[in-house]
């Protein structure tokens, strides 16, 4: 099968240097200046929480990358428009800093009781969903302008509550569990077996299978 006319753009300046532009390195230091507020502030818990909801899309993007090298059709998104640098078929750079900072912000939002309800329903849950429900919107957006691309009938505008169910509403539910743990111990061990999960995937279909 041939590769989508999306994917085939995307290959095309996948992990290539020369897409470099200058834009990325003032955006790597505002998502840094992000994690480092917190860090003075000692918001440990806001800290991991924020690097677990990074995790989550690594682990989606993972996966994505992996669609594509067993159909060699499309992945499920991918993102052949314009980057400072294209990390897998359906991740840039700019599309990982501004998760890294979303994921912070999502949990800054958040009430100080994880107990406490809005409409009969828990805070944590209710925001999951609603911010998933956001987070869909913008991404039809960035499909309808080009920006993101869909190639499956399963996956796009008149199937969202698939990219809700997959695309989002896991990062959010990680990453608020991530930040009410009850000890740092345990916060901990649950962001390094996330590290774990991409690092080895990374290492495994990437460096050494070379599969994406």
């Amino acid at each position: 099968m041939p590769h989508a006319e999306s994917a085939a753009l995307a290959l095309g300046i996948l992990r290539d240097p020369a897409q470099f532009k200058w834009y990325v390195i003032p955006l790597l230091l505002l998502t840094l200046h992000v994690y480092a507020q917190q860090v003075h502030a000692r918001r440990w818990p806001v800290v991991l929480g924020g690097l677990a909801f990074w995790l989550m899309d690594w682990i989606n993007e993972i996966w994505n990358a992996l669609v594509f090298h067993f159909t060699q059709f499309a992945p499920v998104w991918g993102a052949p428009g314009d980057t400072a640098f294209l990390i897998l078929i359906g991740l840039n750079i700019e599309i990982s800093l501004m998760f890294a900072v979303f994921g912070v912000t999502a949990i800054l939002l958040l009430p100080a009781d994880p107990r406490l309800k809005l409409f009969g329903i828990n805070n944590r849950l209710l925001a999951a969903a609603l911010n998933s429900v956001l987070a869909v919107g913008v991404e039809c957006w960035l499909n309808h302008a080009g920006a993101l691309t869909w190639e499956y009938r399963w996956w796009n505008g008149s199937a969202p509550w698939l990219i809700w169910l997959i695309g989002y509403l896991p990062f959010f539910l990680v990453a608020y569990w991530v930040h009410d743990l009850p000890d740092r111990r345990r916060q901990l061990r649950a962001v390094g077996t996330l590290g774990g999960i991409v690092a080895g995937s990374l290492l495994l279909f990437g460096a050494l299978l070379g599969w994406i």
